[in-house]
C-alpha cells in the first residue's frame, strides 16, 4: 500500500489520505528523496525497488537536486483537512515542499505630498482627449449626400417628375 502511495505522491506532488498513513508516508518519501539526491546507479535501483513506475523515478532523480538540493530533510508537509464524512477518520493532505523560499513583494509606501504644493498627476497615455470637431455647414452635408448618391445610383431613389406622376395616375384603374 505504501509503495503505491509514495508513487502517487511523487507523480502528483500531493495526495489526500488519513493522518496516520500520511505520517508514515512521510518517512518513505524522505528516504526516497535522500536516495534521489545521491543520484548514483545503486540509489536509482533501490528507488526502483520501491516506486512502481520508471517514469516517476526518472522524474524524481532529475528534479531532486534542483528541488531539494540544500535541504537536509523535511521534504514533505502535512496539512490536516478535517474529518472524512463516511467514517469520521481524520484526513490530511501530504505534499512535497520546494526548496525555493517564497519571495514576498515589498510594497513601498508613498509619502504624502505637502499641503502647500499642488501636484497634478500627468495625464495617462491610455486616455487621450480628442479635440472637438466644428459642426459642418449645411452646404458640406448636402455636397456629401450628392456625392454618395452619384457613387451608388442603385441605392439612391430617382426623383419623379410631374410627367411621370400623372402617367402613374392614368394607369391606375379607378373603382
Amino acid at each position: 500500500m505504501f509503495r503505491n502511495m509514495v508513487t502517487s505522491l511523487f507523480k502528483y506532488d500531493r495526495i489526500r489520505t488519513t493522518d496516520r498513513k500520511a505520517k508514515e508516508l512521510r518517512r518513505w518519501a524522505d528516504n526516497l528523496i535522500t536516495l534521489a539526491k545521491r543520484g548514483n546507479l545503486h540509489a536509482r535501483r533501490q528507488a526502483l525497488a520501491i516506486v512502481r513506475e520508471k517514469d516517476v523515478v526518472h522524474k524524481l532523480f532529475e528534479e531532486a537536486q534542483d528541488r531539494f538540493g540544500a535541504k537536509p530533510g523535511g521534504y514533505t508537509r502535512i496539512v490536516r483537512l478535517g474529518r472524512r464524512p463516511g467514517d469520521a477518520a481524520p484526513v490530511s493532505l501530504i505534499e512535497l515542499i520546494d526548496d525555493q523560499p517564497v519571495k514576498k513583494k515589498k510594497t513601498k509606501k508613498k509619502k504624502a505630498a505637502p499641503a502647500d504644493k499642488k501636484v497634478e498627476a500627468p495625464p495617462s497615455p491610455a486616455v487621450e482627449e480628442k479635440p472637438e470637431k466644428a459642426p459642418e455647414s449645411k452646404e458640406k452635408i448636402e455636397a456629401k449626400a450628392e456625392d454618395a448618391a452619384t457613387e451608388h445610383p442603385e441605392t439612391s431613389e430617382p426623383e419623379e417628375s410631374e410627367d411621370t406622376a400623372s402617367e402613374k395616375e392614368e394607369k391606375q384603374p379607378s373603382d
